[in-house]
C-alpha cells in the first residue's frame, strides 16, 4: 500500500483519481482549497486537508508529516479566460504552488536523504498554443510551445519546473501534458456546459441549447481513461520525462449536438450565443500519446458517446437532487 498526496483533490479529475487510488487500497491524502466540484461529492469519504499551495510552509510541513510515496501535483488555476483577468494569482497558483511543493520534497531529504516519491505534474496540452496548426496535428512532445494565455504559459513554467528539479535535484517528475478531458463534476468545458443546459431542457420540456463555435476541433478524453494513464506514469513513467495524454480522435464540436439529442429523445433548438465565442480560439487541439502507449501500454477504452452520457446523467441526477 503507498501513500499517495493528491493536491487539487476538489477538482474534477483529482477527486475521480482520489476515489480510484482509494478504493485500490492506498492510503490517500487529498488537499484542497477552492473547490471547483461540489465538496459534497467527497467530503466525509474520503481524508481530506485544505491547503493553498501558494504558502511554502503549509506545503513543507504536510510533505514533511505525511511523508507521501507519491504525489499528484493537479492543484491549478485551470480556467485561461480567468488567466487573462487574473494572471497574477495564475501564477501563484501554478508557478509558485509547483515549486512549493519541490521545494518541500528537497527540505525533507535534508533529514531523510533516502526519500524518494515520484511527482506527476498535471500540464497541460495549452502550453503549444500556436504550435496547435492542422498541419501540426496530432503533435507530439516536441514541438515548440508557444501558448496563447497567461494559464498556457503557467502550464510550460510547471512542466519546465518539473524537468529541473529532475535534472539538478533528482527528484522523480513525471510532465504529463493532458488534453481537454472531461466526466461527472467538470465544469466550464464544452461538455459539462452542454451537459447543463440539456439537463434543464430535459427537465423544463423548453428551451434552446446556447452554443459557441461548432466548428473546432477537440480530442476529448474520458475522465477515466485519463486516471488509468496518470496512475500507468507513476508507475512505469520514465522521470524527467513528458507524455502527452489525448484520445485517438479530434471530434467537431459540432458533432456533439446529435448525442446530446440521442439521449435526450428529441431534437434540440441551437441558439448561438456571442458570449460564447472565444477571440482566439485553437482550429483542433490533438495530440499524439504514442510515447505514453509505447511506456505503459496505455490506450483510449471509452467511446465519446459514453462519456457524454456520464456527464448528462450527472447533471440530470443534480437537477433531481
Amino acid at each position: 500500500m503507498a501513500r499517495i498526496l493528491i493536491t487539487g483533490a476538489a477538482g474534477m479529475v483529482g477527486s475521480h483519481l482520489l476515489e480510484h487510488l482509494t478504493l485500490a487500497g492506498h492510503h490517500v491524502l487529498g488537499s484542497y482549497h477552492r473547490p471547483t466540484i461540489r465538496i459534497e461529492d467527497i467530503e466525509g469519504r474520503f481524508e481530506l486537508v485544505e491547503l493553498d499551495v501558494r504558502y511554502s510552509e503549509p506545503v513543507r510541513r504536510l510533505v514533511d508529516g505525511f511523508h507521501p510515496d507519491m504525489i499528484y501535483h493537479l492543484a491549478a488555476q485551470s480556467l485561461p479566460a480567468v488567466s487573462w483577468h487574473n494572471p497574477w494569482e495564475t501564477m501563484e497558483v501554478n508557478v509558485q504552488g509547483t515549486v512549493n511543493v519541490f521545494e518541500a520534497v528537497k527540505r525533507r531529504r535534508e533529514t531523510s536523504p533516502r526519500y524518494d516519491p515520484m511527482i506527476v505534474v498535471a500540464c497541460s496540452s495549452a502550453q503549444y498554443g500556436a504550435s496547435l496548426s492542422p498541419e501540426n496535428v496530432p503533435i507530439g512532445e516536441d514541438v515548440v510551445p508557444l501558448p496563447l494565455h497567461p494559464y498556457g504559459v503557467s502550464k510550460v513554467a510547471q512542466d519546465l519546473l518539473a524537468f529541473q528539479y529532475w535534472r539538478n535535484d533528482q527528484i522523480r517528475s513525471i510532465r504529463a501534458r493532458i488534453f481537454n478531458c472531461t466526466g461527472p463534476r467538470k465544469r466550464a468545458d464544452v461538455v459539462s456546459d452542454f451537459a447543463a443546459r440539456v439537463a434543464r431542457i430535459i427537465r423544463t420540456g423548453e428551451g434552446a441549447l446556447r452554443t459557441g463555435n461548432l466548428e473546432t476541433r477537440r480530442a476529448i478524453l474520458d475522465v477515466r481513461d485519463l486516471i488509468r494513464a496518470l496512475v500507468l506514469l507513476a508507475e512505469h513513467g520514465a522521470p524527467g520525462e513528458a507524455y502527452n495524454i489525448c484520445t485517438e480522435t479530434a471530434h467537431r464540436i459540432g458533432d456533439l449536438i446529435p448525442l446530446f439529442e440521442a439521449l435526450a429523445g428529441r431534437p434540440l433548438e441551437l441558439a448561438p450565443d456571442p458570449a460564447l465565442f472565444r477571440p482566439s480560439d485553437e482550429p483542433v487541439i490533438f495530440g499524439s500519446s504514442a510515447r505514453l502507449a509505447a511506456r505503459t501500454g496505455w490506450r483510449q477504452t471509452v467511446p465519446l458517446a459514453d462519456t457524454v452520457k456520464s456527464v448528462l446523467d450527472y447533471e440530470l441526477a443534480r437537477i433531481g437532487a
